[in-house]
């Protein structure tokens, strides 16, 4: 008789004890702790680019947090690192916590290929159970394309995406603009291309 392995269930409190001695980043979902993958050059590069944003923001009431800082989605039970979130006003944390926000209006993510599948579909159904969330961009780092879906009156969503570098993205969220170029730059995909080979 072969024996079944069972595997060992967590509640929020006790993945968030282990986060904070971990190495490195996990995501839960529903009991279960699942290891990030690590980000590649470009990943990074696009994320760093996006920081343009927050000085576009200034003055405007709006909060700019990258993926260090963690996101609780209560519908689903589960915690996300988001690349990118951005909120309207004053963090609303999970249990007082300072690294775990409930409420953006904003959520970019950066698209690798291990998550490229989960973020364009079960991970935007649970963003969109979060009532604030008026925005999800994904942003593909392997060839010129950005995803936009923006939340319209009667929660319809809707699509939009940009090809060109000369295309501007308007985040209507938060009313700041970039140009596909500025979130591309310094990105070559040839390189990129080669690299994946």
């Amino acid at each position: 008789m072969q024996a079944t392995e069972v595997k060992k269930r967590y509640s929020p409190e006790e993945y968030l004890a282990l986060e904070e001695k971990a190495d490195f980043k996990s995501e839960y979902h529903g009991g279960e702790i699942v290891p990030m993958t690590g980000g590649s050059f470009s990943h990074n590069e696009i994320i760093t680019n996006l920081w343009v944003l927050k000085s576009k923001l200034r003055g405007k009431g709006y909060r700019f947090y990258s993926s260090d800082v963690r996101l609780w989605i209560p519908k689903y039970s589960k915690f996300t690192y988001p690349d990118v979130m951005v909120i309207e006003g004053e963090p609303a944390p999970y249990n007082n916590r300072s690294d775990t926000l409930t409420n953006p209006r904003l959520i970019i993510e950066v698209l690798s290929k291990s998550t490229e599948d989960y973020d364009k579909s079960d991970k935007f159904k649970y963003y969109r159970s979060i009532p604030e969330l008026q925005e999800y961009v994904l942003i593909n780092q392997y060839e010129l394309e950005i995803q936009q879906y923006t939340k319209s009156d009667g929660d319809f969503w809707i699509y939009r995406v940009y090809e060109s570098t000369e295309d501007i993205v308007r985040f209507g969220s938060i009313e700041v603009e970039m140009t596909v170029a500025e979130i591309y730059e310094g990105i070559s995909f040839e390189e990129i291309n080669q690299v994946e080979q």
